[in-house]
C-alpha cells in the first residue's frame, strides 16, 4: 500500500490512466465514504477527498486535513462487500 501525502501533493493533476475497456466504474463525489476492496472491516472507510483520471485521493478522519492517499478508483466501494 501507498504511505500518505500532503495534501499539496495529493491535488496535483495526474495524467488519466489507460482504459480498461468499456468498464463502468461506480461514481464517487468528494465527501463520500468508501471502502478499498478486501479492506479489513475494523478498518474504518475512508472519506474521498477527489477522483480524477481513474484515480482518487482519500483519507482517514483521523490523518487531519493535510493527508491523504492517492488510490485506483476500480479498488474502491461506496457500500461494504
Amino acid at each position: 500500500m501507498g504511505q500518505p501525502v500532503e495534501q499539496s501533493r495529493c491535488l496535483r493533476p495526474t495524467p488519466p490512466s489507460p482504459s480498461r475497456g468499456n468498464r463502468v466504474v461506480e461514481l464517487l463525489h468528494p465527501g463520500m465514504f468508501v471502502t478499498l476492496r478486501n479492506q479489513p472491516r475494523d478498518l474504518p472507510p475512508f472519506q474521498v477527498v477527489r477522483c480524477r483520471g481513474g484515480r482518487c485521493w482519500v483519507r482517514q478522519q483521523s490523518w487531519g486535513p493535510h493527508i491523504c492517499w492517492e488510490v485506483p478508483h476500480h479498488r474502491l466501494s461506496s457500500g461494504r462487500a
